[in-house]
């Protein structure tokens, strides 16, 4: 029992990260390579939608990879690379895109729904509250008469 646990354990320790890098695409210069790498996480594969392309094994992640090197290879800086992609792209290649009017629903929409769900539920307690006082204002009377109607309709 405890060596399926240790091999478990081992396994689950060497279970990294897939990165789906294909040998073909890697860069001969390290340095190039590395902010390739770098790069490649910040930006969003567009068929996952959730991977960097850096993790994603889909094709247009891997031609977003290719571009990437091809244009650090040409001398592109980080952020004329980065330009580049999201002028093909637009935002939505970014997993950070920035924050301006376009985007203010992505950004600024969870936490705006947030709000307005806990503004709902705070106006159904006030309201609900409002509805309990109002049976105390009626008068004996008034509830008995109010009893029997409840009754005559529940019955129908």
């Amino acid at each position: 029992m405890t060596r399926l646990f240790a091999a478990l354990a081992l396994l689950i320790a060497l279970s990294g990260p897939a990165l789906a890098i294909q040998p073909d695409e890697v860069l001969a210069d390290p340095a190039l390579e590395a902010r390739a790498r770098d790069l490649s996480k910040g930006l969003r594969c567009l068929v996952c939608q959730n991977q960097s392309i850096d993790d994603s094994d889909a094709d247009l992640a891997r031609d977003l990879r290719i571009i990437l090197r091809e244009r650090l290879s040409a001398g592109d800086s980080d952020t004329q690379a980065i330009a580049y992609l999201t002028a093909r792209y637009g935002d939505f290649v970014l997993l950070k895109p920035p924050i301006k009017p376009v985007t203010w629903a992505l950004w600024f929409g969870p936490a705006a729904l947030l709000l307005l769900g806990a503004g709902g539920i705070v106006i159904g307690l006030r309201r609900r509250k409002a509805s309990d006082g109002a049976l105390d204002a009626l008068s004996d009377p008034e509830r008995a008469r109010l009893a029997a109607i409840l009754k005559d309709r529940d019955q129908e």
